[in-house]
């Protein structure tokens, strides 16, 4: 018996790409560089803002990545004003939510969006009491693929490996419940294909939020 899920929150609880391409392309803007198209930045999220920068930098037209840092600033104070931009559950994620919660599994988020804009997301959307324990992209911490901080949120729990399941919608989070040992479900509704997710290495996919629950209940 399952007793925790831990979610990925871009694309898996929420969509969240209006406010991510809302923020990238008001920074490049501000540096003087062309925007980039909603599909590239769709597939430059998932291993955090400095990775999606970087990629977007380079989209633009930008010959190197000598500006990363004065792109990480501007970023970094738009995305702040900007991460609840459009941003809304995806349908039957909340059906989800309550449905693990009367089944009381827990519910954790582990992001690779900064710390302070995930919880933001999160509360905003979720409220405070579905989620026992939020955690966003902190420095000095690995993110996502690394399994570290899956391992402490399942000690924070108080649950074992083989007692949580991991929930993503990209490669990264394919990687990151196989590196941890964790069963792992890809979701289709977020910003990869069910291909891609395969092709990542993906065991179990689901195209609807309550296949999980009854998979895992």
């Amino acid at each position: 018996m399952y007793k925790a899920c831990i979610f990925d929150l871009d694309g898996t609880l929420t969509n969240t790409l209006d406010s991510l391409v809302r923020s990238v392309n008001l920074t490049l803007c501000e540096m003087g560089l062309p925007e980039i198209t909603r599909d590239q930045c769709r597939q430059f999220v998932g291993n955090g803002a400095r990775v999606l920068m970087e990629k977007a930098l380079m989209a633009s037209g930008a010959r190197d990545l000598s500006r990363i840092e004065e792109a990480m600033e501007i970023y970094g104070r738009i995305f702040h004003e900007n991460c609840m931009y459009h941003v809304e559950p995806y349908a039957k994620i909340r059906e989800l939510l309550e449905g693990l919660t009367e089944h009381q599994i827990e519910r954790a988020v582990l992001s690779n969006k900064p710390h302070v804009q995930t919880v933001q997301v999160v509360q905003d959307v979720f409220g405070k009491e579905l989620f026992s324990y939020v955690q966003g992209q902190c420095e000095g911490y690995p993110k996502k693929p690394d399994p570290t901080m899956v391992f402490a949120i399942a000690r924070k729990l108080g649950r074992k490996i083989e007692e949580c399941v991991y929930i993503g919608d990209s490669e990264v989070d394919i990687r990151t419940g196989s590196a941890a040992g964790m069963r792992t479900i890809g979701v289709t509704w977020g910003f990869r294909s069910k291909e891609e997710l395969l092709e990542a290495g993906a065991v179990e996919t689901v195209d609807d939020p309550l296949e999980i629950l009854e998979l895992i209940s």
